[in-house]
């Protein structure tokens, strides 16, 4: 990617949102202007308090491995290329007008947090949960209600992604394994006193399609005091199920094998148990004022990956349900949105409006450009596209002149925002480590992390020093 500087004034850019795609789009942005010898500011909003996005707040507590992301993207934040303005949320505290009349360009990073649609009868009745909701409860998200209701002994998790397995994953451990990591103090008391015995995780199609990563599969095997068991009826053995398995990729044969292996191990005796069932597709959840049970239809494979129904029905009595089918971007105020598939409509990042005609100075990255799919390694890739287009959009020779990049901060105090700042998330980061160290932790721990908002921002902002 290239670009050739112009005059002053120097390139400013916002982008709204300060997880991974937003930090990504301002770390390949602040390089690309600088190794061509020009100027650009970039600051990046978020309407939390602290910076990492989904990495904070979207990844269980026990993936330390994920959650080493963290830091490349403090390096890129800690740079001194990229304003951190955390705590303010667009289209509230700031609108599309106010960051048109501060930067020449505006990328959406605020990714897909809204859990998809399952469409079946019962799917709404008291006991049925998003995994959305669910995640940001056990990862401490400020917005989540401090109390989970963990009443079921027997519980249905659907889907049969990376997101299925944490959610199951946390529901099946005992919380005495989850101390070591950042679990806030109120959702290992939440998970200490749940009465779960069995967590059933459902996918319509069979082994060789599921959408886990051999690394969250592995980590099942190695739950303390959880048996993990599989069910040969789920494994279709037919001459074209074989053929598929054959042309898969490693991946697959890897993941696979791992199921296969797992058919003819035998049961622990553990007190909790989660099981793994294929080729089950939801038909209803059914209960008499709460969920009760499942109603799935078995299915089997067809030619190319397909499945169809068997006309088999089989129930299984449940007192809780979690549906983890995916992700949805949400609509944001005065920018163009993609009800159909739950993002911005764009060309390469650059916003689509009306007649799928480009909104100039207006860009897209991440999840709520591409829809929820992909890994840490697509996010990167998307980020480039992005700001390649963005780059060869800008022409400052013909832009107008923006006010001093202190203006939005002074127009933000005004508004009365309490917005926070690096500086801030330093002092919080180094809040929530010395709360893990400290003799009130029964184990050592990387970090207790400080759930709720008005104590963030006053420990960012330097406030009493007050703990969670």
């Amino acid at each position: 990617m290239t670009w050739t500087p112009t005059a002053p004034p120097p390139l400013r850019v916002a982008i709204i949102g300060a997880g991974p795609a937003g930090i990504y789009a301002g770390n390949i942005l602040a390089r690309a202007v600088q190794d061509a010898g020009g100027e650009v500011g970039i600051d990046l909003f978020d309407s939390l308090p602290a910076p990492y996005g989904l990495i904070r707040y979207g990844v269980a507590p026990d993936h330390p491995r994920i959650k080493g992301i963290v830091n490349s993207l403090h390096e890129m934040l800690g740079s001194g290329t990229i304003r951190f303005i955390g705590n303010v949320d667009y289209g509230t505290d700031l609108d599309l007008a106010d960051l048109r009349a501060h930067y020449h360009a505006v990328i959406f990073a605020t990714g897909a947090i809204r859990d998809a649609v399952l469409g079946i009868p019962g799917i709404d009745l008291p006991g049925s949960y998003g995994a959305a909701d669910f995640v940001s409860w056990f990862d401490g998200h400020p917005d989540a209600p401090r109390d989970w209701p963990l009443d079921a002994t027997d519980i249905a998790v659907i889907g049969n992604g990376n997101v299925a397995l944490d959610v199951a994953r946390m529901l099946a451990k005992h919380a005495a394994d989850l101390l070591p990591t950042d679990i806030p103090a109120n959702v290992h008391a939440g998970l200490a006193g749940s009465p779960v015995t069995d967590v059933h995780v459902f996918g319509r199609r069979g082994p060789a399609q599921v959408k886990f990563t051999p690394i969250e599969l592995r980590e099942l095997s190695e739950i303390p005091g959880v048996d993990v068991l599989v069910y040969e009826d789920d494994f279709p053995r037919d001459e074209s199920s074989e053929e598929s398995l054959a042309a898969s990729n490693n991946q697959v044969k890897v993941m696979t094998r791992t199921l296969n292996g797992w058919l003819t191990r035998e049961p622990t005796g553990a007190s909790r148990r989660l099981h793994l069932h294929f080729l089950h597709s939801p038909v209803e959840v059914y209960g008499t004022g709460s969920v009760e049970g499942m109603r799935f239809e078995r299915t089997e494979p067809t030619t190319n990956d397909g499945i169809r129904g068997t006309g088999e029905i089989l129930d299984y009595p449940l007192q809780a349900v979690y549906r983890a089918v995916g992700y949805r971007g949400s609509a944001l105020v005065q920018v163009p949105f993609d009800e159909a598939r739950g993002v911005i409509p764009n060309d390469g990042g650059r916003v689509l409006g009306p007649h799928g005609v480009p909104l100039p100075g207006l860009y897209a990255t991440g999840w709520i450009k591409r829809g929820p799919v992909g890994l840490i390694g697509h996010t990167k890739s998307d980020a480039l596209e992005t700001v390649t287009n963005l780059l060869e959009d800008v022409d400052l020779a013909v832009q107008p002149a923006r006010p001093p990049a202190d203006a939005i901060l002074s127009l933000l105090e005004a508004r009365g925002i309490s917005f926070t700042t690096w500086s801030g998330w330093l002092a919080l980061d180094a809040h929530e480590r010395a709360l893990g160290d400290s003799d009130l932790s029964p184990v050592l721990r990387e970090r207790v992390k400080v759930v709720p908002r008005d104590e963030q921002v006053g420990i960012a902002q330097g406030g009493s020093l007050v703990s969670s």
